[in-house]
């Protein structure tokens, strides 16, 4: 079996060669316009028009989602030329000879039963249906569909560089969703256009066919010499014969056409798609029995049809009714399973302890029941805990991506940041809401959260004034304005400029975020461990003159936290570690060090505050107020921090928010510039009440950065009044 699969077989060797088939085909169809073709020909040609019309739509309908098809637009005009061509080769055939092959004949006189009114009438029917119901519903589903996805496209792709930005997916992914969506604004745009194709289609085919049969008329009465009648009758069966067998193929494209931009991305084929939305609901089942009873038992009504549909209405909702409580058992049932043996003896949602499943033998005389104790005392570095309405986003099998993208944001953020996240444990716990999650570090929950399944958060990142159908709420992270809403709300919002994401990347977002706010509780002993172990292969000498003569692994360990905790990158440690090395002999204080590590760092992390290249907007204090503050500056081994009365506090806390807050509106990140003397103490005082701001010193940006001032923070009234002496630096 192996040796004869690893043979091609002559159809793989023809599809290889497509591109030569295709080019053949339309040099044929080119040759169909001038060349006369013998009926015997036109049958085939026929014939595999009919065929591949019929082809295309079955693989419209298993087309999981409409880009895939993006040949559509291609091939629907190619078979639009095909099917005009010989259009073109049947009416030269039909004027000339009276004949054009058994197919057109066929269509003629057993399609029709040879009544050439009754042609008509079906023709003129065939037309309408593709002109006026398929063709024009597809054309303005096609036009509305591409308006939509190019004004959402701007929107979209800054989606992918926010999730990029945030660490939630790497490069690869990026390019190919942006690759996707250009694809899908592209396919939708064709579809607009391609739609006028059927529709100059069905305008021609009536044209052709009224030029048939009066041009036919005429031949038969002027030139083969028949009757009015008999000419009426031969060759208007022939035209209309030759227009159904170009109207069939036609309506067919049509409909096939209709159903891929009508089509839903669901990443299922159209028959399963369509069987799960309109069999999910055992209730309406019931209630269509009982509606098909009623008009059966209608005076006038043929009771039997009826009554069939009736009891097949009613014994599929009985079936679905089944599935669906038998799945709502196995679900429960599963998630408790989990849960008991995740949490053995934990309580249950109703706060009593759970029962025992066996008496309990003494810890001592169990085998390996030591390994058993440190398990249970044992706590995740970092872990997330999800309510059971959750479940389904971490299940893979049921297409949960959960577990694949935490693993992308520890990627992400080693690429970012340098450290390397621990492994992210992913547990149920029915003490949670269905729909809440939170995350815990060592134990302790640092964050939570809670999603809606099913449905998209459309934030209001633009300041739009429209209002979305859904659950108004808060996005977790930025505490933007947000709202939930459904699939069929989703156009609306990024159409007005919302930002619209999944349940997950949701969560994700606020992951990422949450682990880069905690990297430097993340980075403990052995993390440094593994790092310098990792540098000494590449930098023996660095790490044989630092350690341990010069500082410990402890003082390295507090030196990278410092960084971490202010969101300074420890991607150079090279850089960093000989920073640590030259100012050793200095002090041993991992406070000192790090801030002399930092202006050596600064040329690598300082551009992330810029506004525009070289230039930094940021907040200021007055030289005044700024020499004033150094003189509350309070040191320890241990600590560093500002001792201030409450006024000046408040005084303090009240500008910083003020001055900030106007370059967060900016859309702006909001960054102080201050002295060296004053960094630190400064951003310790404050950190609680604003983390996002960055405190940058002076001596820390790079030779080339200007500073464009955003505002001043001025003294307070009883320190302005007092005649406080500048330094002559200041």
């Amino acid at each position: 079996m192996a040796a004869v699969a690893s043979v091609p077989s002559p159809v793989t060797q023809l599809l290889k060669r497509a591109d030569l088939i295709f080019t053949g085909g339309l040099f044929l169809t080119v040759l169909l316009l001038i060349m006369p073709i013998p009926p015997v020909l036109l049958d085939t040609f026929l014939a595999l028009n009919i065929g591949l019309s019929l082809l295309v739509l079955l693989a419209i309908i298993y087309v999981k989602d409409p880009p895939e098809f993006s040949g559509f637009p291609t091939l629907l005009l190619a078979l639009t030329l095909f099917r005009l061509a010989l259009n073109i080769s049947t009416t030269r055939q039909v004027l000339v000879n009276g004949y054009a092959g058994q197919v057109i004949e066929a269509f003629g006189h057993f399609v029709i039963q040879g009544n050439y009114i009754v042609g008509a009438v079906v023709f003129l029917i065939l037309v309408v249906i593709n002109f006026v119901v398929i063709t024009k519903g597809a054309g303005r589903i096609a036009e509305v569909s591409a308006r939509f996805t190019l004004d959402a496209l701007p929107g979209k792709q800054m989606a992918i560089d926010a999730e990029l930005n945030a660490g939630i997916i790497d490069e690869v992914t990026a390019t190919a969703r942006r690759v996707k969506v250009q694809k899908e604004a592209d396919f939708y745009g064709a579809m607009d256009g391609a739609s006028k194709f059927v529709r100059g289609d069905a305008i021609a085919g009536i044209i052709i066919t009224l030029v048939n049969v009066v041009g036919g008329f005429a031949i038969g009465v002027l030139q083969m010499g028949l009757s009015l009648t008999e000419s009426l009758s031969k060759f208007t069966l022939l035209s209309i014969g030759d227009g159904l067998v170009s109207q069939i193929p036609a309506l067919i494209l049509s409909v096939g056409a209709g159903l891929l931009v009508t089509r839903a991305s669901d990443n299922q084929n159209l028959g399963t798609q369509l069987a799960g939305q309109l069999f999910r609901y055992p209730r309406a089942m019931k209630i269509c029995s009982g509606m098909m009873v009623c008009f059966a038992i209608m005076p006038g009504m043929p009771m039997l049809p009826f009554l069939i549909l009736a009891g097949i209405s009613g014994f599929l909702a009985k079936i679905l009714q089944q599935q669906e409580t038998e799945t709502g058992h196995a679900h429960g049932a599963e998630a408790a399973a989990a849960h008991a043996k995740a949490n053995p003896g934990a309580k249950g949602t109703d706060g009593k302890a759970a029962p025992a499943t066996g008496a309990a033998a003494p810890a001592a005389s169990t085998p390996g029941s030591a390994e058993d104790v440190r398990k249970l005392i044992e706590i995740d570095i970092f872990a997330i805990e999800i309510g059971y309405g959750l479940l389904g986003l971490a299940d893979a099998k049921s297409g949960g991506e959960l577990l694949a993208r935490v693993t992308g944001v520890r990627k992400g953020l080693a690429r970012e940041k340098g450290i390397v996240v621990p492994p992210v444990s992913v547990r149920d716990n029915l003490e949670l809401e269905p729909n809440d999650y939170r995350f815990l570090l060592r134990g302790k929950a640092v964050a939570r959260g809670s999603l809606m399944p099913g449905r998209w958060l459309a934030m209001n990142v633009s300041g739009s004034k429209v209002r979305l159908k859904g659950v108004p709420t808060r996005e977790p992270v930025f505490n933007l304005e947000a709202t939930w809403i459904d699939e069929s709300e989703k156009k609306t919002a990024e159409l007005n400029g919302f930002t619209v994401v999944d349940p997950a990347s949701v969560l994700i977002t606020h992951l990422s975020e949450t682990l880069k706010s905690s990297a430097h509780h993340l980075l403990g002993r052995q993390e440094v461990q593994l790092l310098v172990d990792h540098l000494k292969q590449s930098q023996p000498a660095l790490i044989a003159e630092l350690l341990p003569d010069l500082v410990t692994l402890g003082i390295i360990q507090r030196v990278f936290q410092n960084l971490l905790r202010e969101n300074v990158p420890i991607l150079n440690q090279p850089l960093i570690l000989e920073g640590i090395a030259d100012f050793a002999s200095l002090s041993k204080n991992p406070d000192d060090l790090s801030e002399l590590v930092r202006r050596r760092l600064g040329l690598y992390f300082v551009p992330e505050y810029e506004c525009r290249p070289g230039v930094v907007r940021a907040v200021t204090l007055d030289p005044r107020f700024e020499q004033w503050l150094s003189t509350k500056v309070h040191r320890s081994p241990t600590e560093v921090g500002l001792a201030l009365d409450p006024a000046t506090a408040r005084h303090l806390i009240e500008q910083i928010t003020a001055r900030t807050s106007d370059l967060i509106a900016q859309g702006q990140p909001p960054v102080m510039v201050v002295s060296t003397e004053i960094r630190l103490p400064l951003k310790r005082f404050f950190e609680s009440s604003f983390p996002r701001v960055a405190v940058i010193a002076f001596q820390e940006l790079p030779a080339a950065t200007e500073i464009e001032n955003a505002g001043i923070i001025v003294p307070p009234v009883h320190i302005a009044r007092t005649d406080v002496p500048l330094k002559a630096a200041a």
